[in-house]
């Protein structure tokens, strides 16, 4: 027998026909006062939301799942589902209820993604909210790589970028711009996991989006030129792709008010220090695989203003790589450092700005609130005295800076002649335009103020007239305005008072007087409500001609907020002005960790480094030194120096005098990639040859314990045949190269380039002393039973540690051991002579019992048994 259809209901019918337009959509359905959503919509919204579920025309044919929230409460639950990456369809009420008998008109009004919001609740204010959009271009290149386009688009700001390369540099830039979601293909869905991972949210679109001549046409359209030369992006094929994909999927998805999308830029890959998406990682510049660790961006970031924080981690993203860019922000930075007066101005200024990017974005696409174009009038009044500050100072960049800065007088007095300084958040709760500017709303206005007195003398008129002394006017939704009769006063009211509702104690009347003054006040508030929303959107309108001038305003406060940060970390942490030149040369005095710095327990002094680096006499330092002694410390804080002077900071350390750096490549730490099916070692393997394909004669390579992986031979020959494979490069990049294998230190006997160092530390009896220090020389010791020891390792397994690391270093080659280890298997022990009682086999059992099998090596196995021989044989010959 065949499954009887559901019913549908005409609501439910207009709700799967909304619905199948946007299958990939959680649907919020106006019903009423709420926000419904039905079926298995219902069933994730009330998992996300943590509302309840409940059925609609439980037990009819017509039953569905049902979850909603209050419509006002949309700012609230929103951001809850956006942030799940769900993509919400908001489906609206088209008509007023009261003026359709049949069912009232509903449709889509606004379509909000991960990479597509506006929502300040769903934004992070120091964080750009990219949406991307990858690009496979099948037609390999001559080095039979295909090209990539990739293009990444903040609609909350405007800003629009665009590249392409091989999938490494696209890898690197998702890392770097982390979009809150991505546009592929369908037909590239396996393609990109493949290459990318799952990191983002992404969405797939269809194939025939992404044509070239789509995407040019698109393009042209919406920036109204003819060709995209002006951008500098018309040889970028692939990049104009993915770009005309972002601006077709805005008109998908509603969002056709784009005019503060006023440009594109390249992102230019010889503008910038390359760093590769393991160094970004590595270095934790923006997280860290360690929930509590505080990353670079959390200690360098002294700005104030949201675009101030955006810019900084554009700048940190992209450091520069051109000497005459750097320097002019590090005299700005030193300006400002000696100038305290001018800082504290400037910063002053600066907290009363807000985000003027993303004010003028809500006044593009008309969601700009009036209390937010209030918002927008006072900072760029507090850019004014901004303006004066930077003009009068005699350090060049910040006067141009200051003449480029536009006051924007119009805009603020229109602002401030139209919109009262106390303007509400929503327009329709009424006093948004300030008295004075209209007219007609100030008569209307002073005509429904007015309606107290007026009332208060209609009541003393007719009390008089009517002798009726407790008469009372007052109004309700149902009735409107009435005049209340206690029941003792009943025989006094008039004939031409019309009874209208009868109460326990009294009635109410109205009068034609009453009525003509409810219809003129009622009407004047419905008018004054149409006149402000008019004048409101008007000003809205108008406002557009100012976007290009408040946008240019919001890069430049960004930047001067970047500067005086840069300058108040190093005030406050006693950073030093960098020496950036064209040599080869990395000479780091007094060094020290721009993180590790701020972690230190109060009072710890930190024990500050040199370091010094070049091409032609030390090009390869080799630290050794115990684990927990601070290698990778030391490893670190060089490329964290170099990144911060080239990305126009002061540095931590006594001097610095850096060489321009192009590359920085970093190798640190273990770093598995289990869930992709490769091993720890494979992918140290995958991110070494990496490093070694792309070494340039500028970059600075630091690699931490290469071939720890994989076997202790194999591990020295691959850490070796690499440091070999570095030092005899053209390029002769300079590299640090931490390591716990000491074979390491003979390398500077054979290649000159190759210098030794270690970490010092200083043994005091059965304690080790970390010291932190590099010194010349290498190191003979690993220490790493004293590091177990600390770590409070068994006292049983420290002592049997030590005895075994005694008979290794006995052993002067890996035969003579593995003939020692054989020669066990042919000695015969008789047990039979031992005593049951026999304190002795106590001792056996807890060396066996104390010995982990299941992670026990079989040469670790045959020395197990070869002390466990040892005891029996010397209990044999007692």
């Amino acid at each position: 027998m065949a499954k009887k259809a559901k019913k549908e209901t005409p609501l439910m019918k207009q709700y799967n026909a909304i619905k199948a337009k946007y299958p990939d959509a959680l649907l919020l359905f106006r019903v009423g006062d709420f926000y419904e959503t039905f079926g298995s919509d219902a069933v994730k919204a009330s998992k996300i939301l943590d509302i309840i579920l409940t059925k609609r025309g439980a037990g009819s044919e017509s039953e569905t799942e049902l979850a909603g929230f209050p419509h006002h409460s949309l700012n609230t639950y929103l951001p809850k589902l956006v942030k799940a990456g769900e993509r919400v369809a908001i489906c609206d009420q088209l008509e007023d209820p009261k003026q359709t008998k049949t069912i009232v008109k509903r449709g889509v009004t606004e379509l909000v993604t991960p990479g597509v919001a506006f929502n300040d609740d769903i934004l992070h204010s120091k964080s750009n909210n990219f949406l991307a959009a990858v690009y496979f271009d099948t037609s390999a290149n001559s080095a039979g790589k295909n090209r990539i386009g990739v293009s990444f688009l903040d609609i909350s700001t405007g800003e629009f970028l665009t590249s392409q390369g091989d999938a490494e540099y696209i890898d690197k830039l998702l890392q770097n711009f982390k979009p809150s979601e991505v546009l592929v293909s369908k037909k590239f869905k396996q393609t990109y996991s493949e290459t990318f991972g799952s990191e983002f949210h992404t969405f797939y679109i269809e194939d025939w989006i992404f044509q070239a001549d789509y995407a040019n046409e698109t393009l042209i359209k919406h920036f109204g030129t003819n060709t995209l030369k002006g951008f500098g992006i018309e040889d970028l094929y692939e990049g104009i792709i993915a770009s005309g994909a972002i601006l077709h999927y805005l008109s998908e998805t509603r969002h056709n008010k784009l005019e503060h999308i006023t440009a594109i830029s390249r992102i230019a890959t010889d503008d910038y220090v390359w760093m590769d998406k393991f160094t970004i990682r590595n270095l934790e510049l923006y997280n860290s695989t360690n929930a509590n660790a505080i990353t670079l961006i959390g200690v360098i970031d002294k700005t104030i203003s949201p675009m101030g924080g955006r810019t900084l981690k554009r700048w940190l993203a992209l450091p520069l790589k051109h000497a005459d860019k750097i320097k002019q922000r590090h005299e700005v930075v030193d300006f400002l450092v000696k100038d305290t007066e001018t800082l504290q101005k400037t910063q002053g200024h600066i907290k009363h700005i807000g985000d003027i990017e993303r004010l003028i974005s809500k006044v593009a696409t008309t969601k700009v609130s009036p209390r937010e174009v209030v918002q927008l009038k006072n900072s760029l009044e507090a850019i004014v005295p901004i303006k004066a500050v930077a003009e009068s100072c005699t350090n060049e960049s910040l006067k141009i800076l200051g003449n480029h800065l536009n006051a924007c007088e119009l805009l603020r007095e229109r602002i401030k002649q139209t919109v009262n300084e106390d303007a509400p958040v929503n327009i329709l709760k009424g006093a948004t335009i300030a008295d004075g500017f209209s007219e007609e709303l100030d008569e209307l206005r002073a005509l429904s103020s007015s309606g107290k007195t007026y009332l208060d003398d209609m009541l003393e008129r007719e009390s008089e007239r009517t002798g009726i002394t407790s008469l009372k006017i007052a109004s309700n939704n149902v009735f409107g305005y009435y005049i209340e009769v206690r029941n003792t006063h009943k025989d006094k009211v008039p004939e031409e008072w019309i009874r209208k509702q009868t109460l326990v104690n009294a009635e109410r009347y109205i009068t034609e007087e009453l009525k003509e003054y409810e219809a003129k006040i009622l009407g004047a508030e419905e008018r004054i409500s149409i006149i402000e929303q008019r004048l409101f959107s008007e000003l809205v309108i108008w406002m557009h001609q100012f976007i290009i001038k408040v946008q240019q305003n919001a890069q430049l406060i960004g930047q001067l907020d970047c500067l005086c940060g840069f300058a108040s970390l190093a005030k406050a942490n006693n950073y030093t002005y960098p020496i950036i030149d064209d040599t080869f040369e990395l000479r780091i005095t007094e060094g020290r960790h721009p993180v590790i710095e701020k972690q230190l327990p109060l009072g710890e002094p930190y024990i500050a480094n040199d370091l010094f680096l070049d091409r032609d006499t030390q090009q390869i330092i080799m630290i050794t030194g115990p684990n927990m002694s601070g290698k990778s410390a030391i490893l670190r804080q060089t490329a964290l120096i170099v990144l911060l002077a080239q990305i126009g900071s002061f540095v931590p350390a006594k001097e610095a005098k850096i060489g321009l750096v192009d590359k920085i490549f970093t190798r640190v730490g273990a770093s598995d990639n289990i869930s992709m099916g490769e091993s720890t070692f494979m992918v140290e393997m995958n991110e070494t040859a990496s490093i070694l394909n792309n070494i340039s004669n500028r970059s600075l390579v630091l690699l931490d314990e290469i071939g720890r992986g994989t076997s202790t031979y194999d591990g020295i020959s691959i850490a070796w045949a690499i440091s070999e494979y570095l030092h005899e490069h053209p390029a002769r990049p300079k590299t640090l190269f931490a390591t716990h294998y000491h074979e390491l230190n003979e390398m500077c006997e054979t290649f000159e380039r190759i210098k030794n160092f270690n970490v010092a530390v200083k043994e005091l009896k059965d304690k080790v002393l970390f010291l932190r220090k590099l010194v010349e020389g290498g190191s003979e010791h690993s220490f790493g039973i004293h590091v177990a020891k600390m770590a409070g390792m068994p006292q049983q397994v420290i002592k049997r540690a030590n005895k075994i690391l005694t008979k290794l270093e006995k052993s002067h080659s890996s035969e003579e051991l593995t003939d020692n280890i054989k020669s066990l298997k042919d000695d015969d022990v008789q047990l039979s002579f031992f005593n049951l009682d026999d304190p002795l086999l106590e001792d056996i059992k807890d060396e066996i019992l104390s010995t982990d099998i299941d992670t026990l090596t079989p040469v670790e196995a045959l020395m197990k048994l070869n002390e466990i021989k040892r005891m029996l044989v010397k209990k044999k010959q007692a």
